[in-house]
Protein backbone atom coordinates (compact mmCIF):
# COMPACT_ATOMS: atom_id res chain seq x y z
CA UNK A 1 0.00 0.00 0.00
CA UNK A 2 1.35 3.40 -0.88
CA UNK A 3 1.72 6.30 1.54
CA UNK A 4 0.13 9.41 0.10
CA UNK A 5 2.11 12.65 0.09
CA UNK A 6 0.79 15.53 2.14
CA UNK A 7 1.51 19.20 1.95
CA UNK A 8 0.19 20.65 5.18
CA UNK A 9 -1.34 19.72 8.50
CA UNK A 10 -4.83 19.68 6.99
CA UNK A 11 -3.99 17.11 4.34
CA UNK A 12 -6.05 13.93 4.17
CA UNK A 13 -4.67 10.45 3.54
CA UNK A 14 -7.01 7.99 1.87
CA UNK A 15 -7.36 4.32 2.53
CA UNK A 16 -8.90 2.34 -0.25
CA UNK A 17 -8.14 -0.32 -2.78
CA UNK A 18 -4.88 1.36 -3.85
CA UNK A 19 -3.54 3.47 -1.00
CA UNK A 20 -3.05 3.77 2.72
CA UNK A 21 -1.22 6.35 4.69
CA UNK A 22 0.21 7.32 8.01
CA UNK A 23 3.40 7.52 9.91
CA UNK A 24 4.75 5.72 12.91
CA UNK A 25 7.73 3.81 14.18
CA UNK A 26 8.83 0.28 13.60
CA UNK A 27 11.87 -1.23 15.26
CA UNK A 28 14.65 -3.01 13.43
CA UNK A 29 14.02 -6.48 12.07
CA UNK A 30 14.21 -9.14 14.75
CA UNK A 31 13.28 -6.84 17.62
CA UNK A 32 10.10 -5.76 19.30
CA UNK A 33 10.51 -2.02 19.58
CA UNK A 34 8.22 0.14 21.63
CA UNK A 35 10.17 3.38 21.66
CA UNK A 36 8.62 6.44 19.99
CA UNK A 37 10.13 7.91 16.86
CA UNK A 38 10.39 11.63 16.23
CA UNK A 39 6.85 12.92 15.68
CA UNK A 40 5.91 13.97 12.18
CA UNK A 41 5.87 17.69 11.61
CA UNK A 42 2.58 17.41 9.72
CA UNK A 43 -0.06 15.21 11.32
CA UNK A 44 -2.12 13.24 8.84
CA UNK A 45 -5.74 12.35 9.37
CA UNK A 46 -6.58 8.92 8.04
CA UNK A 47 -9.84 8.52 6.19
CA UNK A 48 -11.49 6.35 3.56
CA UNK A 49 -12.08 7.67 0.07
CA UNK A 50 -15.60 7.58 -1.41
CA UNK A 51 -16.24 4.18 -2.90
CA UNK A 52 -13.74 2.40 -0.66
CA UNK A 53 -14.35 -1.33 -0.34
CA UNK A 54 -16.48 -3.07 2.20
CA UNK A 55 -15.13 -6.18 3.90
CA UNK A 56 -15.95 -9.78 4.68
CA UNK A 57 -16.94 -10.44 8.30
CA UNK A 58 -18.41 -13.08 10.62
CA UNK A 59 -21.32 -11.52 12.48
CA UNK A 60 -23.51 -12.59 15.40
CA UNK A 61 -26.61 -12.01 13.33
CA UNK A 62 -29.30 -13.14 15.74
CA UNK A 63 -29.92 -14.18 19.35
CA UNK A 64 -29.28 -17.84 18.66
CA UNK A 65 -26.67 -20.36 17.56
CA UNK A 66 -24.05 -19.91 14.83
CA UNK A 67 -22.61 -16.91 13.00
CA UNK A 68 -23.34 -15.38 9.61
CA UNK A 69 -20.80 -14.71 6.88
CA UNK A 70 -21.38 -11.18 5.56
CA UNK A 71 -19.49 -10.50 2.32
CA UNK A 72 -20.11 -6.75 2.24
CA UNK A 73 -19.94 -5.55 5.83
CA UNK A 74 -19.01 -1.93 6.41
CA UNK A 75 -15.41 -1.20 7.40
CA UNK A 76 -14.71 -0.97 11.16
CA UNK A 77 -15.27 2.27 13.01
CA UNK A 78 -12.71 3.84 15.32
CA UNK A 79 -13.04 6.77 17.66
CA UNK A 80 -14.41 8.90 14.80
CA UNK A 81 -17.47 6.68 14.47
CA UNK A 82 -16.99 6.65 10.69
CA UNK A 83 -16.33 3.38 8.84
CA UNK A 84 -12.66 2.98 8.01
CA UNK A 85 -11.66 6.34 9.46
CA UNK A 86 -8.81 6.32 11.98
CA UNK A 87 -9.09 8.71 14.89
CA UNK A 88 -5.83 10.15 16.27
CA UNK A 89 -4.94 7.01 18.27
CA UNK A 90 -6.51 4.35 16.06
CA UNK A 91 -4.75 1.66 14.05
CA UNK A 92 -6.51 0.03 11.09
CA UNK A 93 -5.22 -3.53 10.70
CA UNK A 94 -5.69 -5.98 7.85
CA UNK A 95 -6.32 -9.33 9.53
CA UNK A 96 -4.41 -12.31 8.12
CA UNK A 97 -4.85 -15.14 10.64
CA UNK A 98 -7.36 -15.37 13.49
CA UNK A 99 -7.59 -17.86 16.34
CA UNK A 100 -10.93 -19.44 17.29
CA UNK A 101 -11.22 -19.76 21.07
CA UNK A 102 -13.56 -21.00 23.75
CA UNK A 103 -15.24 -17.62 24.03
CA UNK A 104 -16.05 -17.77 20.31
CA UNK A 105 -17.52 -21.21 20.84
CA UNK A 106 -19.75 -19.87 23.63
CA UNK A 107 -20.94 -17.17 21.22
CA UNK A 108 -21.45 -19.71 18.41
CA UNK A 109 -23.49 -22.01 20.65
CA UNK A 110 -25.31 -19.08 22.31
CA UNK A 111 -25.21 -20.43 25.84
CA UNK A 112 -26.52 -18.54 28.87
CA UNK A 113 -23.32 -16.51 29.23
CA UNK A 114 -23.37 -15.41 25.59
CA UNK A 115 -27.08 -14.60 25.65
CA UNK A 116 -26.53 -12.32 28.63
CA UNK A 117 -23.40 -10.60 27.31
CA UNK A 118 -23.08 -10.48 23.51
CA UNK A 119 -24.83 -7.74 21.51
CA UNK A 120 -26.53 -9.01 18.35
CA UNK A 121 -24.91 -7.61 15.21
CA UNK A 122 -21.35 -7.60 16.53
CA UNK A 123 -18.34 -8.82 14.53
CA UNK A 124 -16.88 -11.57 16.71
CA UNK A 125 -13.32 -12.82 17.33
CA UNK A 126 -10.39 -11.36 19.26
CA UNK A 127 -7.22 -13.41 18.52
CA UNK A 128 -5.26 -12.40 15.43
CA UNK A 129 -2.14 -11.42 13.58
CA UNK A 130 -2.26 -8.84 10.82
CA UNK A 131 -0.55 -5.99 9.05
CA UNK A 132 -1.08 -2.29 9.75
CA UNK A 133 -3.07 -0.67 6.96
CA UNK A 134 -3.35 2.88 8.29
CA UNK A 135 -2.77 4.86 11.47
CA UNK A 136 -4.10 8.00 13.12
CA UNK A 137 -2.30 11.29 13.64
CA UNK A 138 -0.95 10.47 17.10
CA UNK A 139 0.19 6.90 16.43
CA UNK A 140 3.95 6.55 16.86
CA UNK A 141 4.36 2.88 17.78
CA UNK A 142 3.71 1.32 14.37
CA UNK A 143 3.38 2.33 10.73
CA UNK A 144 1.60 0.87 7.69
CA UNK A 145 3.18 -2.43 6.70
CA UNK A 146 4.15 -3.51 10.23
CA UNK A 147 3.05 -6.93 11.49
CA UNK A 148 1.05 -6.72 14.72
CA UNK A 149 -1.20 -8.50 17.15
CA UNK A 150 -3.14 -6.83 19.96
CA UNK A 151 -4.38 -7.09 23.53
CA UNK A 152 -8.10 -7.79 23.24
CA UNK A 153 -9.07 -6.15 26.55
CA UNK A 154 -9.56 -2.44 25.96
CA UNK A 155 -9.36 -0.46 29.18
CA UNK A 156 -10.50 3.15 29.58
CA UNK A 157 -7.02 3.99 30.84
CA UNK A 158 -8.02 6.50 33.50
CA UNK A 159 -9.74 4.41 36.17
CA UNK A 160 -8.02 3.38 39.42
CA UNK A 161 -6.95 -0.10 38.28
CA UNK A 162 -5.52 1.16 35.00
CA UNK A 163 -3.51 3.82 36.78
CA UNK A 164 -1.96 1.39 39.28
CA UNK A 165 -0.94 -1.17 36.66
CA UNK A 166 -3.96 -3.47 36.78
CA UNK A 167 -5.48 -2.45 33.45
CA UNK A 168 -6.39 -6.09 32.71
CA UNK A 169 -9.17 -5.79 35.32
CA UNK A 170 -10.08 -2.17 34.67
CA UNK A 171 -13.51 -0.84 35.41
CA UNK A 172 -15.67 -0.57 32.26
CA UNK A 173 -13.34 -2.90 30.37
CA UNK A 174 -14.46 -3.72 26.84
CA UNK A 175 -13.33 -6.82 24.93
CA UNK A 176 -12.82 -7.13 21.19
CA UNK A 177 -15.43 -9.42 19.67
CA UNK A 178 -17.46 -9.43 22.88
CA UNK A 179 -18.42 -5.85 23.74
CA UNK A 180 -17.22 -4.21 20.52
CA UNK A 181 -16.54 -5.29 16.95
CA UNK A 182 -13.78 -7.88 16.76
CA UNK A 183 -11.42 -9.39 14.25
CA UNK A 184 -13.23 -12.14 12.31
CA UNK A 185 -13.11 -9.82 9.33
CA UNK A 186 -10.76 -8.45 6.68
CA UNK A 187 -10.07 -5.35 8.79
CA UNK A 188 -10.16 -4.37 12.46
CA UNK A 189 -9.79 -0.99 14.16
CA UNK A 190 -7.60 -1.20 17.28
CA UNK A 191 -6.58 1.52 19.75
CA UNK A 192 -2.84 2.22 19.59
CA UNK A 193 -2.43 1.41 23.29
CA UNK A 194 -3.56 -2.17 22.58
CA UNK A 195 -1.26 -2.87 19.63
CA UNK A 196 1.62 -5.33 20.04
CA UNK A 197 4.36 -5.36 17.35
CA UNK A 198 5.21 -8.98 16.54
CA UNK A 199 8.82 -10.14 16.78
CA UNK A 200 10.33 -11.14 13.43
CA UNK A 201 11.19 -14.65 14.68
CA UNK A 202 7.61 -15.55 15.61
CA UNK A 203 5.50 -17.33 12.94
CA UNK A 204 2.10 -15.97 11.94
CA UNK A 205 0.20 -18.92 13.43
CA UNK A 206 1.82 -18.41 16.81
CA UNK A 207 1.26 -14.65 16.79
CA UNK A 208 -2.40 -15.33 15.98
CA UNK A 209 -2.83 -17.28 19.25
CA UNK A 210 -0.94 -14.96 21.60
CA UNK A 211 -4.20 -14.21 23.41
CA UNK A 212 -4.84 -17.74 24.82
CA UNK A 213 -1.12 -18.39 25.17
CA UNK A 214 -1.03 -15.25 27.30
CA UNK A 215 -3.88 -16.59 29.45
CA UNK A 216 -1.74 -19.65 30.17
CA UNK A 217 1.38 -17.61 30.90
CA UNK A 218 -0.56 -15.27 33.22
CA UNK A 219 -2.06 -18.20 35.13
CA UNK A 220 1.22 -20.07 35.51
CA UNK A 221 3.23 -17.03 36.54
CA UNK A 222 0.60 -15.82 39.00
CA UNK A 223 0.79 -19.19 40.77
CA UNK A 224 4.61 -18.96 41.04
CA UNK A 225 5.15 -22.58 40.00
CA UNK A 226 8.95 -22.70 39.93
CA UNK A 227 10.22 -25.81 41.81
CA UNK A 228 6.63 -26.65 42.88
CA UNK A 229 4.22 -29.49 42.17
CA UNK A 230 1.35 -28.44 39.91
CA UNK A 231 -2.07 -29.80 38.97
CA UNK A 232 -3.70 -28.59 35.74
CA UNK A 233 -7.42 -29.41 35.73
CA UNK A 234 -8.72 -29.35 32.16
CA UNK A 235 -6.38 -29.82 29.22
CA UNK A 236 -8.23 -27.92 26.58
CA UNK A 237 -6.38 -25.34 24.52
CA UNK A 238 -5.21 -23.16 27.40
CA UNK A 239 -4.76 -26.06 29.80
CA UNK A 240 -2.35 -27.73 27.38
CA UNK A 241 -0.53 -24.45 26.96
CA UNK A 242 -0.35 -24.19 30.75
CA UNK A 243 1.37 -27.59 30.92
CA UNK A 244 4.18 -26.60 28.57
CA UNK A 245 4.50 -23.14 30.12
CA UNK A 246 4.66 -24.61 33.65
CA UNK A 247 7.41 -26.95 32.54
CA UNK A 248 9.28 -24.03 30.92
CA UNK A 249 8.92 -22.05 34.16
CA UNK A 250 10.51 -24.78 36.27
CA UNK A 251 7.64 -26.69 37.88
CA UNK A 252 9.05 -29.75 39.63
CA UNK A 253 6.21 -32.11 38.72
CA UNK A 254 3.05 -31.52 36.68
CA UNK A 255 -0.17 -33.53 36.92
CA UNK A 256 -3.16 -33.05 34.62
CA UNK A 257 -6.77 -34.17 34.41
CA UNK A 258 -9.17 -34.36 31.49
CA UNK A 259 -11.98 -36.61 30.31
CA UNK A 260 -10.52 -36.79 26.78
CA UNK A 261 -7.85 -39.49 26.37
CA UNK A 262 -6.15 -37.75 23.43
CA UNK A 263 -5.82 -34.56 25.46
CA UNK A 264 -4.36 -36.51 28.37
CA UNK A 265 -1.80 -38.12 26.06
CA UNK A 266 -0.85 -34.75 24.63
CA UNK A 267 -0.48 -33.29 28.14
CA UNK A 268 2.03 -36.05 28.88
CA UNK A 269 3.91 -35.28 25.66
CA UNK A 270 4.06 -31.61 26.62
CA UNK A 271 5.56 -32.29 30.04
CA UNK A 272 2.96 -33.70 32.45
CA UNK A 273 4.30 -36.41 34.75
CA UNK A 274 0.87 -38.10 34.88
CA UNK A 275 -2.59 -37.41 33.46
CA UNK A 276 -5.83 -38.78 34.89
CA UNK A 277 -9.45 -39.32 33.85
CA UNK A 278 -11.33 -37.63 36.73
CA UNK A 279 -14.75 -39.10 35.96
CA UNK A 280 -16.47 -41.51 38.37
CA UNK A 281 -15.47 -45.15 38.01
CA UNK A 282 -18.95 -46.07 36.78
CA UNK A 283 -18.36 -43.73 33.83
CA UNK A 284 -14.99 -45.28 33.04
CA UNK A 285 -12.88 -42.78 34.97
CA UNK A 286 -10.57 -43.15 37.96
CA UNK A 287 -12.94 -41.72 40.55
CA UNK A 288 -10.95 -40.18 43.41
CA UNK A 289 -8.08 -42.66 43.20
CA UNK A 290 -5.94 -40.15 41.30
CA UNK A 291 -6.25 -37.66 44.18
CA UNK A 292 -4.91 -40.27 46.59
CA UNK A 293 -2.07 -41.06 44.21
CA UNK A 294 -1.07 -37.39 43.99
CA UNK A 295 -1.09 -37.11 47.77
CA UNK A 296 0.99 -40.26 48.09
CA UNK A 297 3.56 -38.75 45.72
CA UNK A 298 3.63 -35.38 47.51
CA UNK A 299 4.43 -36.48 51.08
CA UNK A 300 0.75 -36.99 51.79
CA UNK A 301 -0.06 -33.29 51.31
CA UNK A 302 -1.21 -32.65 47.75
CA UNK A 303 0.08 -30.33 45.06
CA UNK A 304 1.49 -26.88 45.80
CA UNK A 305 -0.37 -25.19 42.95
CA UNK A 306 -3.73 -25.77 41.27
CA UNK A 307 -4.19 -24.30 37.79
CA UNK A 308 -7.92 -24.62 37.12
CA UNK A 309 -8.55 -24.27 33.39
CA UNK A 310 -11.82 -26.15 32.81
CA UNK A 311 -14.54 -24.18 34.57
CA UNK A 312 -16.24 -27.52 35.29
CA UNK A 313 -17.66 -27.64 38.85
CA UNK A 314 -16.52 -31.24 39.53
CA UNK A 315 -13.00 -30.41 38.35
CA UNK A 316 -12.84 -27.33 40.57
CA UNK A 317 -13.95 -29.31 43.62
CA UNK A 318 -11.52 -32.15 42.89
CA UNK A 319 -8.69 -29.71 42.27
CA UNK A 320 -9.07 -28.10 45.67
CA UNK A 321 -9.16 -31.51 47.33
CA UNK A 322 -5.93 -32.46 45.55
CA UNK A 323 -4.18 -29.25 46.67
CA UNK A 324 -2.25 -29.12 49.94
CA UNK A 325 -3.04 -26.97 52.97
CA UNK A 326 -1.77 -23.47 52.27
CA UNK A 327 -1.56 -24.12 48.53
CA UNK A 328 -2.22 -21.65 45.75
CA UNK A 329 -5.13 -22.00 43.31
CA UNK A 330 -5.13 -19.92 40.12
CA UNK A 331 -8.56 -20.09 38.48
CA UNK A 332 -8.96 -19.26 34.78
CA UNK A 333 -11.78 -21.60 33.74
CA UNK A 334 -15.25 -20.04 33.61
CA UNK A 335 -18.19 -22.14 34.87
CA UNK A 336 -21.23 -21.99 32.60
CA UNK A 337 -23.54 -21.80 35.63
CA UNK A 338 -23.53 -21.10 39.36
CA UNK A 339 -22.77 -24.06 41.63
CA UNK A 340 -22.30 -24.97 45.28
CA UNK A 341 -18.75 -24.93 46.62
CA UNK A 342 -17.46 -25.74 50.12
CA UNK A 343 -15.65 -22.49 50.88
CA UNK A 344 -15.11 -23.48 54.50
CA UNK A 345 -13.14 -26.68 53.87
CA UNK A 346 -11.53 -25.85 50.54
CA UNK A 347 -10.42 -22.27 51.17
CA UNK A 348 -10.81 -20.98 54.73
CA UNK A 349 -9.69 -23.97 56.80
CA UNK A 350 -7.20 -24.95 54.11
CA UNK A 351 -5.59 -21.51 54.27
CA UNK A 352 -5.57 -21.44 50.48
CA UNK A 353 -4.51 -18.51 48.35
CA UNK A 354 -7.08 -18.18 45.55
CA UNK A 355 -6.29 -16.09 42.47
CA UNK A 356 -8.87 -15.12 39.87
CA UNK A 357 -7.11 -14.88 36.50
CA UNK A 358 -8.57 -12.60 33.87
CA UNK A 359 -6.87 -12.00 30.53
CA UNK A 360 -3.23 -10.96 30.49
CA UNK A 361 -1.37 -8.37 32.52
CA UNK A 362 -0.52 -5.37 30.37
CA UNK A 363 2.17 -5.62 29.47
CA UNK A 364 4.08 -7.90 31.84
CA UNK A 365 2.46 -11.04 30.45
CA UNK A 366 3.15 -10.09 26.84
CA UNK A 367 6.86 -9.62 27.41
CA UNK A 368 6.99 -12.89 29.34
CA UNK A 369 5.20 -14.92 26.69
CA UNK A 370 7.34 -13.49 23.90
CA UNK A 371 10.56 -14.30 25.78
CA UNK A 372 9.37 -17.79 26.71
CA UNK A 373 8.48 -18.61 23.12
CA UNK A 374 11.76 -17.24 21.75
CA UNK A 375 13.67 -19.29 24.34
CA UNK A 376 12.48 -22.45 22.60
CA UNK A 377 11.21 -23.99 25.85
CA UNK A 378 7.49 -23.63 25.12
CA UNK A 379 6.06 -26.23 22.72
CA UNK A 380 2.94 -25.20 20.81
CA UNK A 381 3.22 -27.22 17.59
CA UNK A 382 0.96 -30.10 18.69
CA UNK A 383 -1.66 -27.72 20.10
CA UNK A 384 -2.35 -25.84 16.86
CA UNK A 385 -4.06 -28.54 14.82
CA UNK A 386 -5.97 -26.85 11.98
CA UNK A 387 -5.83 -23.79 9.72
CA UNK A 388 -9.21 -23.30 7.99
CA UNK A 389 -10.18 -20.70 5.33
CA UNK A 390 -12.47 -18.08 6.85
CA UNK A 391 -15.34 -18.85 4.46
CA UNK A 392 -15.32 -22.43 5.80
CA UNK A 393 -15.82 -21.21 9.38
CA UNK A 394 -18.58 -23.74 10.26
CA UNK A 395 -15.94 -26.47 9.93
CA UNK A 396 -13.72 -24.65 12.43
CA UNK A 397 -16.45 -24.69 15.06
CA UNK A 398 -17.40 -28.30 14.26
CA UNK A 399 -13.77 -29.34 14.84
CA UNK A 400 -13.81 -27.63 18.22
CA UNK A 401 -17.15 -29.12 19.25
CA UNK A 402 -16.15 -32.65 18.26
CA UNK A 403 -12.83 -32.42 20.06
CA UNK A 404 -10.97 -33.34 16.87
CA UNK A 405 -9.50 -29.86 16.69
CA UNK A 406 -7.58 -28.37 19.57
CA UNK A 407 -6.48 -24.92 18.47
CA UNK A 408 -8.09 -23.88 15.19
CA UNK A 409 -6.96 -20.83 13.24
CA UNK A 410 -8.94 -19.10 10.49
CA UNK A 411 -6.99 -18.07 7.41
CA UNK A 412 -8.50 -14.68 6.63
CA UNK A 413 -6.06 -13.12 4.16
CA UNK A 414 -3.19 -15.61 3.91
CA UNK A 415 0.32 -15.18 5.31
CA UNK A 416 1.44 -11.71 6.36
CA UNK A 417 4.67 -12.00 4.40
CA UNK A 418 6.66 -11.40 7.61
CA UNK A 419 8.57 -13.72 9.90
CA UNK A 420 9.40 -17.42 9.51
CA UNK A 421 7.50 -20.00 7.48
CA UNK A 422 3.86 -18.85 7.75
CA UNK A 423 2.66 -22.37 8.48
CA UNK A 424 5.35 -23.08 11.08
CA UNK A 425 4.86 -23.15 14.82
Amino acid sequence: MAVSDHENENATTTVGPESAGGHGYAGPTGTTSREPDEPSASPVRQTVRPGAPTMRALVKHHAGPELKFVPNHQLPCGSTGEPGVCGPNDVLVKVHRAGVCGTDRHIWEWDDWAAGRIPVGIVTGHEFVGVVEAVGDAVFQVKPGDRVSAEGHVSPGHDYNSLIGDAHVARNMRILGVDMDGIFADYAMIPQKNIWPVHADIPDNVAAIFDPYGNAVHTVMAADVSTKSVLVTGTGIIGLMAVTVAQACGASRIYATDTNPERRSLAMKLGAYAAFDPRPTEMGGEGDAWIERIKAETQGDGVDCLLEMSGAPPAIEQGFRAMRQGGTAALLGIPSRSFEFDLTDHVIFKGATVLGINGRRMWDTWFAMERLYLSGRVKLDDILTHVIPMDEFPQAFALMQSGEGIKVVLDVNGPTGHGPDPDAI
